[in-house]
């Protein structure tokens, strides 16, 4: 029997709601909104951790953060540890595996060394190229702010991309992700005689917000519509949230900055989803659209300026929230509601192409309700932020169907009605008539901790 092809496409920083939304007349994602019509569509699919190495290591292995030891933002992969990866199964079903894009995997050995790739493309990659380029590609000074990072039980200064917006100087082609995706493109075009299982991760959105034309004015600022809670921390905010690193890159941004932001922001989204219309493109070329499993998501979002926070690395849903699409041959179409997480990706496609994994996961395989259209059984959904470069910041996030509930070891507890209160404005933890909830949502996280050795008290 014939073997499905693989197509995993991720972006960074995306937010789940820029799916299907419109801005200035314009759609985002037309043509992620076009895969959606053909797939199953995820509404809410919550990562493992609101930071980039952290999540994607806990996608590409199934196992989160806590159990794979990869916590931090550790780009040398210091901490990594021996766990297998989705590149890994696939390599052992006999595809041929590329990888193309942002490599934030952290594993040891190196996933590089981990197996035979039939191509590898990364960040040294495009280096290299822009070098050859003449293309200076170092960060500026004025696309960073500093801020005070809690870092092993105390503040430390640090550097970090903030929400300047400026126009690409140099050729679109010679943009990180438009070389990326013409890697891809090619290595689609290309005759192959076993299965393939193509991997590629675009840096977009990520800032610094530095943008090519004709995306950087695609978007009229004076035309966004901005959720009601730009600039507004939620009633009962712990107070040491506005020491976190997203709460100090929002200080003094106004209103009519964050819509400049915002259209910028929308922008190298839109300029990914093009990317991403290319290899799907290249797919229908090749009669390959039967024939391949297409997978696409975010590693997090971005809260641009909701809870008056920008960047990542809190607990709101639009950072731990991401987009999800899966287009499964012989799948519904459909909209699944209950939420899900990152950790069912890996078991998931593993069942969807017949192979048996050989660990337990902490998540769970989709099969079902992809091929049946049958809603997912509701599940609480766990994450963790531990701090960026070393320990710092605590945040402990359970998400049930109706509820989200943080904990950050500091007493100052938060619960939310996301059905009730979707922007998380109202911390109903302060409020008596839910201490009963509060309790069963803290002894939900804690009994997690318990069970992975968290090393947090609880």
């Amino acid at each position: 029997m014939k073997k499905n092809n693989l197509v995993f496409l991720m972006t960074d920083h995306q937010r789940a709601d820029s799916i299907h939304m419109i801005q200035d007349g314009k759609e985002i994602t037309p043509n992620l909104n076009k895969l959606a019509k053909e797939s199953t569509e995820f509404a809410r699919v919550y990562d493992a951790c609101p930071l980039c190495v952290p999540a994607r290591t806990a996608l590409a292995t199934g196992k989160n953060p806590i159990k794979s030891g990869m916590i931090l933002n550790d780009v040398p992969g210091a901490i990594a540890q021996n766990h297998k990866t989705i590149h890994e199964y696939f390599n052992d079903m006999g595809y041929d595996v590329a990888h193309v894009g942002v490599h934030h995997i952290r594993v040891k050995p190196d996933l590089k060394e981990r197996l035979d790739f039939k191509l590898w493309i990364d960040e040294d990659s495009y280096n290299e190229y822009a070098d050859s380029k003449g293309i200076d590609i170092k960060r500026d000074n004025a696309n960073t702010t500093m801020v005070d990072e809690m870092q092993e039980g105390q503040y430390v200064k640090f550097r970090y991309s903030n929400a300047k917006c400026s126009v690409w100087n140099n050729e679109f082609e010679d943009f990180k992700d438009v070389y990326f995706t013409r890697k891809a493109v090619e290595f689609l075009q290309e005759e192959h005689s076993r299965p393939f299982a193509l991997f590629l991760y675009l840096w977009a959105p990520h800032p610094p917000l530095n943008v090519p034309e004709p995306y950087a004015s695609k978007f009229n600022p004076n035309n966004l519509d901005l959720p009601n809670n730009v600039k507004m921390p939620s009633k009962g905010e712990p107070a040491i949230r506005r020491k976190g690193i997203a709460a100090q890159l929002a200080e003094g941004i106004s209103i009519g900055e964050w819509k400049k932001i915002w259209a910028t922001h929308l922008g190298l989204v839109n300029m990914a989803d093009a990317q991403i219309g290319l290899v799907l493109d290249t797919l229908k070329e090749k009669g390959l659209m039967d024939d391949t499993a297409i997978v696409f998501t975010s590693d997090h979002g971005e809260h641009l300026g909701q809870h008056d926070m920008y960047q990542k690395m809190e607990m709101y849903e639009p950072a731990v929230r991401v987009p999800a699409i899966m287009k499964i041959p012989g799948g519904k179409t459909q909209i699944i509601k209950s939420a899900i997480s990152h950790l069912d990706f890996l078991p998931t496609l593993l069942d969807v192409m017949g192979k048996e994994a050989d660990q337990e996961f902490e998540g769970t395989s989709l099969k079902n309700c992809i091929m049946t259209g049958e809603d997912e059984p509701e599940k609480d959904i766990f994450s963790v932020y531990c701090g960026n470069h070393k320990k710092g910041d605590i945040r402990r996030a359970v998400i049930s169907s109706k509820y989200k509930y943080i904990y950050d070891s500091t007493e100052e507890a938060e619960l939310y009605d996301l059905e009730k209160d979707p922007l998380e404005m109202d911390n109903l933890a302060l409020n008596e008539k839910y201490a009963g909830i509060l309790k069963e949502m803290h002894d939900k996280c804690k009994t997690w901790g318990a069970n992975y050795g968290d090393y947090i008290s609880y």
